[in-house]
């Protein structure tokens, strides 16, 4: 096993930039023992699209780790765990295969094409407020805003609540993507977790009463023979929703609007071809440099992958980064290229947990990055460096100064 690269994932340098990292550990120790976070770490695109397949690596973590707790760390946190527990992404099958059915009644095709217009308008307002200011932070004011009206009007939160919803999105990130400062932040995060909770709880009751088209509706509505999902069920994803879709979008736009400026002529070609080069544009910036760095699994039985034996019970991490950068998988992988072809990344996972949203971030992303770019011909760094968030599983910024230069009208 090598020893050669230390196990500071979140190294300032590496927040900043971890695919120089990740590349070494793919060619050194692709499947690696990290010391400081005890848990396996997976890098090869191979090995994680297996145990992405793989029963043994399983989903339901949260159990685990709360039975890891000592018992007052147990009752301070059970509230969130009991939220989380929920959540589609923390279950294997047969709840995992029960959930993701009545869920995903909620995300058709249909449904998601239908947000389309407003998704339109929400951009084209945003785009609006920035004007001519000539200087803006994209996250704060592009980026976050367009998702944020978004996933609210989708799940019928009135306008006058939604500014509410960005401290309520940030609790549900420390307390489950693991920020940096996390024990100092998470009793103000597991408040904030319980308000959104009740917020949503008395937003279902509402639409059992009242029928509206939205999300809420749809997941009330949502029947595979006699079963329905409980007011329980429906709060705890609609918390993973609401995370997931203000966040993965969030992060999408701004980092594909820094990876466009880093390549030039990448950006130059698309601006000769917007309508044919939007689709594949997004799906680079997927495998480039996406939202979700790596996605966690506990071992479920003794095991053996590259040499190393996994034991019941151990962590591991599977680092889409380094997999979607896999040599043996793509051509010149750390070359951004918006015309790859083929691109099986796995940006938004694999298997029976790929992502339900996956569509609604694509739909997004593709309309605001293209009004964007087609907005502001001339949009360049300003000469201040992006602060990247310091998460394990996520990738993005927290604030990203730009210059938009003159808008075309």
């Amino acid at each position: 096993m090598s020893t050669v690269i230390d196990d500071e994932v979140l190294r300032s340098d590496r927040v900043e930039n971890p695919h120089p990292y990740f590349r070494l550990m793919r060619e050194q120790d692709p499947v690696h023992w990290n010391e400081k976070y005890r848990a396996w770490f997976i890098h090869r695109y191979d090995d994680v699209t297996e145990a992405l397949r793989d029963s043994r690596f399983s989903s339901a973590r949260i159990q685990p780790a709360l039975d890891r707790l000592s018992p007052d760390q147990r009752d301070e946190r059970q509230p969130t765990y009991d939220i989380l527990m929920d959540w589609l992404v923390f279950r294997d099958p047969p709840d995992h295969t029960r959930l993701r059915k009545l869920v995903s009644r909620a995300f058709t095709p249909r449904s998601v094409e239908s947000w389309r217009s407003r998704a339109n308008q929400v951009v084209d307002e945003t785009l609006r407020e920035l004007g001519d200011q000539d200087s803006v932070d994209l996250i704060t004011d592009f980026a976050y805003p367009i998702p944020a009206v978004v996933i609210a009007e989708i799940m019928g939160v009135p306008p006058n609540d939604r500014d509410t919803f960005k401290e309520w999105s940030d609790s549900v990130m420390v307390l489950v993507f693991g920020a940096r400062g996390l024990e100092d932040r998470r009793l103000k995060a597991q408040h904030g977790l319980m308000e959104l909770a009740s917020y949503l709880g008395d937003l279902v009751k509402f639409h059992r009463r009242h029928s509206e088209e939205n999300i809420i509706a749809d997941l009330i509505a949502a029947q595979e023979g006699d079963d329905r999902l409980s007011d329980q069920e429906i709060v705890a994803n609609l918390v993973l929703f609401l995370f997931g879709g203000h966040e993965t979008t969030t992060n999408l736009i701004g980092n594909g609007v820094n990876a466009l400026l880093e390549n030039p002529e990448q950006l130059e070609k698309y601006r000769k071809n917007p309508a044919g080069l939007t689709k594949p544009m997004v799906e680079e910036i997927l495998r480039y440099d996406g939202p979700s760095k790596m996605e966690v699994r506990t071992i479920a039985e003794d095991m053996s992958m590259r040499g190393q034996t996994l034991r019941k019970g151990d962590m591991a991490y599977l680092v889409q980064h380094a997999a979607n950068r896999d040599p043996e998988q793509f051509n010149n992988p750390d070359l951004f290229d918006i015309e790859r072809e083929p691109n099986h990344h796995i940006g938004f996972g694999f298997g029976i947990h790929f992502c339900l949203g996956a569509a609604l971030a694509r739909l997004e992303g593709s309309i605001a990055l293209e009004r964007l770019l087609t907005c502001y011909p001339q949009i360049a760094p300003n000469g201040e460096n992006p602060h990247w968030i310091p998460t394990m599983l996520s990738r993005g910024m927290e604030s990203f100064p730009v210059s938009l230069g003159e808008a075309r009208t």
